[in-house]
């Protein structure tokens, strides 16, 4: 280990270090022995009180531990020993050392005195909780920073006073306390000081008083709390008190500073702030010349990365509570690992944040001075340079630079104005107050089709006058001007149906309007506007899913996101550690599936809209996300079960009709059968409890929507049969007692989710049916029988033809594959196989039981007619009606295919 005098700490660095080594010949050494082991809290005690154990009073102790221990940083840090997280670690660390141990000895002073305060309502004795806000909260403190700290206790009340003891009430008390901490804490003695104690962040700042109440820091936070304080209070750290009286104090907080919704208004709320900020940076700069280039609160500083950050965790903390670390760089490390920003843009940051603290730490080794900005003098720069690591100044200036540009240049793309950017280019656009006219004339001064501009006043008038409107606040109506004067122009430069998409945009504006976070997503990013534009215009039931779901807005913001190929592994992992972070909490479990489910399909369905995926590609996408969310739901109900018999069910679900074939649609029901295997005696009672309960949370309504609406109408016996099945009760039915129809839904039923062991017994069970020797004429009247009482339910009453339903559509196809599965299984057993309708046939026509030729071609009709139904419903309609002749090559293939397999 270096000597710490011929280390890199010596007179032409750190003179504060000097000073302090050479005022006493022991110093070197206490240094070098506390170099060379952690100074962790065990470290910090046993210095401490072998300074107790001399005769020194805890204040005088406590100020020259204080100073060992910046000094040995120092020398670490300079000497390349220490890295960052080191330094700011262990000042953290020395920091609640310092406060805990001198509130616990000042408790037991003032104790003695007035007794210990007592809660008026629970009758609790109350300890004072000490909050570590800033760097200390986030565990991130500087070497010579001050310490923001706040000042809270429980209950009201008195003390509990004995013979001689002077009666206090509980804020009486708490606030002596307080000025006791802040003065062993911030006098200044011979000894110097521990820390510099700034107690503005506490409510009502300095006006306010010293310490508050539980009662009082929840009425301020919900009446008087400002966008800035929740900025603060997301550092808020708690160095003391009870763990219960931690989490209700955090209870009380986590609304206010965390949303349940995506809150993009922050973004505006630290706009303004961070440019308050620096209007007074630059105010203090043109006072004093040579206190410029501040690396904190600078162009490209500390506090734009950290805004940078912020940011993030105030829009989307709520909902995500991962994003609520105190940390700046766990903080960052989080965004890059959910995609929120790209890898590389973290790096960056991360890379700057450690240079400008860096460089921040050896500004403050020079004096043991809270400064942040470079020093004027010439040699004391070269001083900072070299510790720093560069040969000169300029070197040092150039680094700098380099940093600050990245940092700016990211800080920009997350908070630059987007509103006010273009307005010298922007046409005088529409507001609330215009008439008829007006809106006329903006509608022409935006391109509209001519053909639709009276109809598009028409709407827009209706809209503004519409009493929900009205109603809103001044803020919201100019904002809500400002996103249709941003919309109209992108849907008049649509080139298809601009009058549906103003419709369906005015719509969903009017469902959004109260939230004023959506109205801000849609001017803080123009991307976002210009991609939901895109896509209700080429889909009303887009338009519809947007406006039920509005918090999908968040998914038009990053491209990366909504192109991404499916990861259902990672999607399910992540899906489940969300789930664990709220235990117990049924509502937000549920929330939290629904949520996913929301954002995913809305991934899909932008993909969709784009030609990305096949209606094929679609469907198992869709099935495969459902599957996903149909395991993550039994595996968390089955945690709500009280006296569980045991940790894993061995329950699984099996998917039948689309599910089962992967042919899953947007808004498709799940067609399941449960089915268990397991013969304690607890089993069926638990895991008819387990499938109600899968039931109610795919079911139910909640402020996130459902999951899927469940038929369960295929298991053994129907609606009179039991809801859960032992495994060789539905065997014994399937072979015995199932009728024709049910075994033509075998046909396509899989394994969905569950214990994998019943999959396979299962999928073993479906091949044997499917392969049982049959009466061929009795099965084939079963069929026929069938797809009448089919076709009579579902009467066309229009001159349009029926994709799904009419002769020569979709059942009929589906119905022919399932009969030549059922008829010719027993000797061909690769027809079992679970491969989709378009594979069936291609095999069947392969195998020589239908004319080649002929099934390739119904399966190509199979394919249009899914596509066009597809099509359909994606404008909203409820039935895939269509002119005839559309498909009328098409439907006459499968017609003649129907008469070829049942002559």
């Amino acid at each position: 280990m270096p000597d710490p005098l011929r280390s890199l700490v010596d007179a032409r660095s750190s003179r504060y270090f000097t000073r302090w080594i050479q005022a006493d010949a022991a110093r070197p050494a206490l240094v070098e022995a506390a170099a060379a082991q952690p100074m962790d809290r065990a470290f910090l005690q046993q210095r401490l009180q072998a300074d107790l154990d001399a005769g020194l009073a805890l204040n005088a102790a406590m100020r020259r531990l204080r100073n060992l221990v910046v000094c040995t940083l120092i020398e670490r840090d300079l000497a390349a020993r220490a890295d960052l997280a080191e330094v700011v670690g262990t000042m953290t660390e020395f920091a609640d050392f310092a406060v805990q141990t001198h509130l616990a000895a000042l408790m037991t002073e003032q104790t003695a005195l007035y007794g210990m305060p007592i809660g008026e309502e629970s009758g609790r004795e109350q300890e004072m909780i000490v909050l570590g806000m800033g760097k200390l909260g986030g565990g991130e403190l500087n070497v010579s920073s001050d310490i923001d700290l706040i000042f809270v206790y429980p209950e009201d009340g008195d003390t509990r006073a004995g013979d001689g003891q002077k009666q206090l009430s509980n804020h009486e008390f708490f606030v002596r306390l307080g000025k006791k901490l802040i003065g062993a804490l911030a006098e200044i003695t011979e000894d110097g000081f521990t820390f510099r104690v700034d107690m503005a962040l506490r409510p009502n700042g300095n006006s306010g008083p010293l310490v508050a109440s539980f009662n009082m820091v929840e009425e301020y936070l919900v009446r008087q709390g400002r966008e800035w304080e929740r900025y603060a209070w997301t550092k808020a750290r708690a160095l003391t008190g009870t763990a219960e009286d931690i989490a209700a104090l955090e209870s009380i907080s986590r609304p206010f500073i965390f949303r349940r919704y995506l809150d993009y208004g922050s973004i505006d709320a630290l706009r303004s702030m961070h440019a308050q900020i620096r209007a007074e940076v630059k105010r203090q700069e043109a006072l004093h010349p040579d206190r410029s280039n501040n690396v904190k609160l600078g162009r490209g500083g500390i506090r734009e990365i950290e805004f940078a950050s912020q940011v993030f965790q105030l829009i989307r903390g709520g909902r995500d509570p991962e994003l609520r670390d105190r940390s700046t760089r766990v903080t960052l490390r989080t965004l890059a690992a959910k995609n929120l920003l790209a890898p590389e843009v973290v790096e960056n940051l991360l890379a700057a944040y450690t240079f400008l603290r860096d460089l921040e730490h050896r500004l403050q080794y020079l004096e043991d001075a809270q400064t942040h900005t470079l020093p004027v003098s010439p040699e004391d720069l070269l001083l900072v340079a070299q510790m720093m690591g560069y040969a000169d100044s300029a070197e040092l200036l150039r680094a700098l630079d380099a940093h600050r540009k990245i940092v700016a240049a990211q800080f920009d793309a997350i908070f630059n104005d987007k509103q006010s950017g273009e307005s010298e280019a922007e046409t005088p656009g529409v507001s609330d107050s215009d008439g008829l006219e007006g809106l006329t004339d903006a509608l022409q001064l935006v391109g509209f089709p001519e053909a639709d501009i009276a109809e598009g006043a028409k709407r827009l008038h209706l809209t503004w006058q519409s009493p929900r409107m009205q109603s809103l606040p001044e803020a919201s109506r100019n904002r809500l001007n400002t996103v249709i004067n941003a919309a109209l122009p992108l849907i008049a430069a649509l080139n298809y149906d601009q009058l549906p998409t103003l419709g369906r945009l005015l719509d969903f504006l009017e469902a959004i309007a109260r939230r004023a976070a959506y109205l801000a997503l849609l001017t803080e990013y123009p991307h976002a506007m210009k991609r939901l534009i895109r896509m209700i215009g080429a889909s009303g039931w887009a338009a519809t899913y947007l406006t039920q779901h509005p918090i999908l807005l968040d998914e038009l913001l990053d491209d990366r996101n909504l192109k991404a190929a499916s990861d259902w592994k990672t999607f399910g992992e992540n899906c489940q550690r969300q789930l664990d972070t709220a235990p117990g909490d049924t509502e937000r479990q549920m929330d939290i599936l629904r949520e996913a489910h929301h954002a995913e399909l809305f991934r899909l369905l932008a993909q969709d809209l784009e030609g990305d995926l096949s209606v094929e590609k679609l469907a198992d996408e869709l099935s495969a996300l459902a599957d996903t969310l149909v395991d993550l739901t039994i595996k968390a109900v089955w945690q709500t079960i009280t006296q569980r018999h045991r940790e894993v069910p061995q329950f699984a679900v099996i998917a039948y009709g689309k599910l089962g074939g992967k042919e899953l649609g947007y808004v498709s029901d799940l067609d399941v059968v449960f089915l268990y295997d397991d013969d304690d005696q607890e089993a069926p009672a638990h895991y008819a409890k387990l499938a109600q309960r899968f039931i109610t949370w795919m079911t139910s309504h909640t402020p996130a929507g459902t999951l899927f609406d469940i038929d369960i109408a295929l298991r053994p016996d129907g609606a009179s049969g039991l809801l859960v099945s032992p495994v060789s009760a539905f065997e014994k039915y399937q072979l015995n007692a199932a009728w024709i129809w049910e075994h033509q839904a075998l046909t396509r039923a899989r394994f969905c989710a569950g214990d994998t062991a019943i999959g396979e017994r299962f999928e073993a069970l479906r091949e044997r049916v499917l392969r049982q020797p049959r009466d061929y004429g009795k099965l084939e009247e079963e069929v026929l029988s069938m797809r009448r009482r089919m076709r009579d339910a579902h009467p066309n009453r229009t001159t349009l033809f029926d994709l799904k339903h009419d002769e020569g559509g979709m059942i009929d196809i589906e119905f022919m594959v399932q009969y030549l599965v059922l008829r010719h299984a027993p000797e061909h057993p690769q027809l079992t196989g679970d491969i989709g309708n378009i594979a069936l046939l291609r095999l069947a026509g392969k195998l020589g039981l239908i004319d080649a030729p002929l099934a390739e071609e119904a399966a190509g009709a199979y394919r249009l007619f899914r596509k066009l139904q597809h099509q359909i419903r994606l404008q909203g309609a409820e039935r895939a009606h269509i002119d005839a002749v559309r498909v009328e090559h098409e439907r006459a293939c499968v017609i003649r295919l129907w008469e070829l397999v049942f002559g």
